[in-house]
């Protein structure tokens, strides 16, 4: 067996077999050989795949489709002056090639997340607009029982999510090893929230201050407003029951921006703009947010 690739998949089974054919040559031809060969055991996350979540005996995955064009720009290794000028107070962006995150999307997949963090309590959160209900209860039985596609029939007081509320004592070997977009606004303090949706779930609209959301898995749809334009939902509504329901009869001059995040990008939006999101696939994501 080779052990100096392996897939994220598959860490258990080969670490294990990799530590017998290491000590076994170490008995032969002493520790030193032991250490050097150690030490060319890596970890290599696919560049394709979905971490385990998308083929998960989680059901279907529910048929909610892109939008037909993307009206938020997308900016390649955008600069600080760049971002501050044409960004930061006016509209949102989304952001690409500033990080490296494939340690902590490989630390993300659902083997890993369930084996480090499984027994864990969480706290879910009503997916409506003021999130007023919390449910506390195991990491690994929230990914086993409840991350299921949302049905379009549910109000957003009776579905379940996983966003926010992190214990940050508990993740943070996790959370150390997020690289977050490097851009910061004067006066502010940047605070991670992670979270693990199914598809076709998601937050209806609401506002905050201004930060980045980045997708680890997945795809994430974003609909966005400015501060003055309040769009039109209802709070207890999901997200994608306003979309099957109020979105076909918008007119084209009402319609918010929108464009679908996909692994690897960050969303920036700023500071009180309108904004919906929904999963359209088991999604993995953490947001920074600038407060």
């Amino acid at each position: 067996m080779a052990c100096a690739f392996v897939s994220v998949d598959r860490i258990p089974s080969v670490l294990r077999a990799c530590t017998r054919m290491l000590m076994a040559a170490a008995g032969r031809f002493g520790l030193l050989l032991l250490i050097v060969l150690w030490t060319m055991v890596t970890v290599v996350l696919p560049a394709s795949g979905e971490g385990g979540w998308k083929q998960s005996r989680l059901g279907t995955e529910a048929a909610v489709m892109e939008e037909e064009r993307c009206t938020v720009e997308r900016r390649a290794h955008l600069t600080y002056s760049e971002f501050m000028q044409h960004y930061a107070f006016l509209k949102p962006v989304i952001l690409q090639g500033l990080t490296d995150n494939s340690k902590f999307r490989a630390l993300c997949s659902r083997e890993n997340l369930l084996a480090s963090f499984g027994d864990n309590v969480v706290r879910l959160s009503t997916a409506n607009t003021y999130s007023y209900q919390k449910v506390d209860l195991p990491f690994q039985e929230y990914v086993e029982q409840l991350l299921h596609p949302q049905d379009p029939e549910s109000l957003g007081n009776d579905t379940l999510y996983f966003f926010g509320d992190n214990n940050f004592t508990e993740w943070a070997p996790l959370f150390q090893h997020y690289r977050p977009p490097p851009f910061r606004l004067l006066g502010t303090t940047p605070a991670y929230s992670f979270g693990i949706a199914g598809a076709g779930s998601g937050v209806p609209f609401h506002w905050h201050g201004p930060g980045f959301s980045e997708v680890i898995y997945g795809r994430k749809r974003w609909f966005l407003y400015p501060p003055e334009k309040t769009p039109e939902f209802h709070p207890n509504k999901t997200t994608l029951a306003w979309l099957l329901e109020i979105y076909p009869s918008l007119a084209p001059s009402a319609r918010p921006l929108e464009c679908t995040i996909q692994a690897g990008e960050a969303l920036y939006f700023p500071d009180r703009w309108w904004h919906a999101t929904l999963n359209l696939d088991t999604s993995v994501f953490i947001s920074t947010f600038l407060g």
